[in-house]
């Protein structure tokens, strides 16, 4: 299989005061017929995220349809676990409701920052979001000293798995942090398990492995993930697979999902997103600068 890149779809720069720079965490919904909705962070002139979207049609090419007016999801309240910003993780649809699960930000001292997981909900389509808590849902614990975040939710029978970025420390002169994939579970997507697995460690020479994307394809799990390794200091995608969704096997990431030649996604390919729509499977993603080069499609082809 290999991967066809569509091109750019859309780049925030100032279309209102809440589209400054950056498109971050691309993650998609669909709407009705083509009409899909892409939510994403992006920055104000503060450098503070919040969470708007754009809506394109999918069919023969790609149109953008409209950006939203105002952000559905803003910054929250101070001393809270999203104070300094926040990004959207997936979205679920449970009955009426629509559930995203979100990541909130933290500022520290000396250029520390936290991340945890939150959860919003919509009972209008998305249209808008209201926070199930002002506290979060996953946190940082034992097992999580520093941070969670880049959430990746699915429903499987009965049961409730997250995969997630786990922050596990720093280097000594804090330039260099290391991130790794974890998963745990819940009975109901509100209250997850304190305990928890790595799903992708750190492998030779990668610093961080960050913001998981599953895709179930009827027989095996699918995972793509953003990596940085050796000296690039910057995210390209990675691969792994799995029979049962928790013991995963890296594999060769597709033709086509490369850093390109030149332009808007030559430095960077990070926080992707994959969607099945009329038989075919979609891939959203975040480019240079971690998105402020915009935000890309790709489709799959056999």
């Amino acid at each position: 299989m290999k991967w066809r890149k569509l091109g750019r779809i859309f780049k925030a720069n100032g279309q209102n005061k809440f589209l400054h720079s950056h498109t971050a965490m691309p993650m998609p919904m669909h709407i009705e017929g083509d009409k899909h909705r892409i939510y994403f962070g992006s920055r104000d002139s503060l450098n503070r995220p919040s969470v708007s979207y754009i809506d394109i049609l999918i069919n023969d090419s790609v149109t953008l349809l409209g950006v939203s007016p105002q952000p559905v999801l803003l910054p929250g309240e101070p001393g809270c676990f999203d104070d300094n910003g926040l990004y959207p993780g997936n979205i679920i649809r449970v009955g009426s409701k629509i559930y995203m699960y979100y990541m909130g930000r933290s500022n520290g001292e000396s250029g520390m920052y936290y991340m945890s997981i939150g959860l919003a909900i919509s009972e209008d389509n998305g249209r808008s979001f209201r926070r199930y808590s002002p506290a979060p849902i996953l946190s940082r614990s034992t097992s999580d000293p520093w941070m969670v975040t880049t959430p990746w939710v699915m429903r499987k029978g009965h049961e409730w798995f997250m995969w997630y970025t786990s922050g596990i420390g720093w280097s000594p002169d804090l330039k260099t942090s290391y991130y790794q994939v974890k998963q745990t579970w819940s009975i109901d997507g509100l209250v997850w398990g304190d305990e928890s697995k790595v799903a992708i460690p750190l492998g030779e020479g990668e610093t961080n492995i960050a913001a998981p994307t599953i895709y179930f394809n009827g027989s095996e799990f699918e995972m793509w993930y953003s990596v940085v390794s050796g000296s690039t200091h910057s995210y390209q995608l990675g691969y792994a697979v799995s029979s049962d969704g928790q013991t995963w096997q890296r594999r060769k990431i597709d033709s086509g999902l490369h850093l390109s030649d030149n332009g808007w996604d030559a430095n960077c390919m990070a926080y992707s997103s994959v969607f099945n729509y009329s038989n075919k499977l979609y891939m959203v993603y975040s480019g240079n600068e971690l998105g402020k080069g915009g935000i890309g499609l790709a489709v799959r082809e056999e």
